[in-house]
């Protein structure tokens, strides 16, 4: 909602939401219809619906149509809503949740070709030299960890994830605390790291797997924060406008 235009479609939708809200559950007219009213094209509208969605101001279900109002307990947040809203703390506090335990996982069940392949893949990160390239490497470690797992569900949170650090919002930051660190202090941090993980999977600990992923992924925090990132704050999630 960058444009002049869109402001003014933003502004002029939040009056007519305003007056409708005073109906429990009011739905608002087709976007056709909508765009219309408000003299925009639907793709200036949609940008405009995304915002207040975001703010919890409206809510939108599937072939029902759009809604005043919060979204309902019981109706599923839209992965897209889910994306743009959190923040890269946010982000980084799932991958602190979830990936020790993938990391634990893949120790118990590694092959010895397995953890060689892991092995391998921290050791070519010692000699990146490019932030894309050191992102690649670390990438397929943390993906070819969720792959001896062999869960297709523990490989789709990571790769969701993953896919969650190619937003905007995660490469805008990041870029900060990259910046920070240097490449060349960055890249032999990480390797080591990778280097610790991948030890503990190959002798097949799975306690010393969790803590060197655990370990890693707070130091990754740490630089974040120092990078000048807010925290989490005490209520956890919440959409940023």
């Amino acid at each position: 909602m960058a444009s002049k235009r869109g402001q003014v479609v933003l502004l002029d939708l939040r009056r007519l939401v305003a007056g409708l809200a005073t109906e429990v559950g009011a739905r608002l007219a087709p976007e056709r219809e909508l765009a219309g009213q408000l003299g925009c094209s639907r793709e200036t509208l949609r940008g405009a619906l995304q915002v207040l969605e975001r703010e919890g101001e409206i809510w939108r279900h599937v072939g029902q149509g759009t809604f005043c109002g919060p979204r309902p307990l019981g109706h599923p947040i839209p992965e897209q809503i889910i994306v743009q809203g959190a923040s890269p703390m946010q982000l980084m506090q799932a991958r602190q949740t979830i990936e020790p335990s993938v990391a634990a996982e893949a120790a118990r069940l590694a092959t010895a070709e397995q953890a060689a392949h892991l092995a391998d893949l921290a050791r070519r990160g010692r000699s990146a030299r490019t932030r894309p390239e050191s992102e690649q490497l670390d990438a397929a470690f943390h993906r070819g960890i969720a792959e001896v797992t062999g869960n297709p569900i523990l490989l789709g949170l990571l790769d969701y994830l993953a896919g969650v650090r190619r937003h905007a919002a995660w490469q805008r930051e990041w870029e900060l605390t990259y910046r920070k660190l240097g490449v060349s202090e960055f890249t032999q941090r990480h390797t080591a790291q990778h280097e610790a993980i991948a030890a503990a999977i190959s002798l097949r600990d799975p306690d010393r797997a969790a803590a060197a992923m655990q370990a890693h992924l707070d130091t990754i925090s740490t630089a974040m924060r120092g990078a000048g990132l807010p925290g989490l704050g005490a209520k956890g999630w919440a959409p940023r406008t």
